[in-house]
């Protein structure tokens, strides 16, 4: 099993994470943050991944909340992958959510890029801070040693615009991380590593 359980322990938070890409998107998050509760649910459930997240918050900073759970996720994610051999590595989603609609690409690649080019009108939808949105990929992509590309093609709906790039992101990487059968036994790569 593709499984891991991490701790973050700063001055500011205090995250747990437990993973399973081989889940079947059971969750249970509790991060203070109403909405990025929502999202990160939206995430496990579409990925397939199983993820239990709980937070302390010892400053009640939210941008602080955000950064340290993608930090957090995506060390555990870089960690169950292991070698990551027989992954297919790359994943591509188009997703609509109403109005709104996203294509987000990712490359399990041991290199580190992350780009969210999305219009969005309002500073906060329900209790989250927007201008965090593209910090938490660029975190969550560091601490993973993978490339993000997420792109809004259509939408003006904030809610929907953001659900939809956690939908097609959550989706990109589960084909990602799912193993090809035919290569089952090799790292795709021709350097031989990622």
């Amino acid at each position: 099993m593709r499984q891991c359980a991490k701790v973050r322990k700063t001055a500011e938070t205090e995250i747990t994470v437990k993973l399973n890409i081989d889940g079947e998107g059971e969750y249970k998050i509790d991060t203070g943050i109403k909405f990025f509760n929502h999202m990160l649910e939206q995430f496990a459930h579409h990925s397939g991944f199983n993820l239990e997240i709980n937070v302390k918050s010892l400053d009640n900073d939210f941008h602080h909340i955000v950064e340290d759970v993608a930090i957090t996720l995506g060390s555990a994610l870089n960690e169950a992958l292991g070698n990551k051999k027989g992954i297919n590595r790359y994943g591509e989603k188009i997703l609509p959510m109403d109005e709104a609609l996203v294509l987000s690409v990712v490359d399990i690649s041991g290199r580190v890029f992350s780009k969210v080019t999305a219009e969005i009108r309002d500073e906060k939808t329900s209790d989250f801070e927007t201008v965090i949105l593209p910090h938490f990929f660029s975190s969550l992509a560091q601490a993973a040693q993978m490339t993000i590309h997420i792109r809004m093609i259509d939408g003006y709906d904030t809610h929907h615009i953001i659900e939809a790039i956690f939908k097609s992101f959550a989706r990109a990487l589960k084909i990602a991380v799912t193993i090809d059968e035919n290569n089952a036994d090799k790292i795709p790569s021709t350097k031989g590593i990622l």
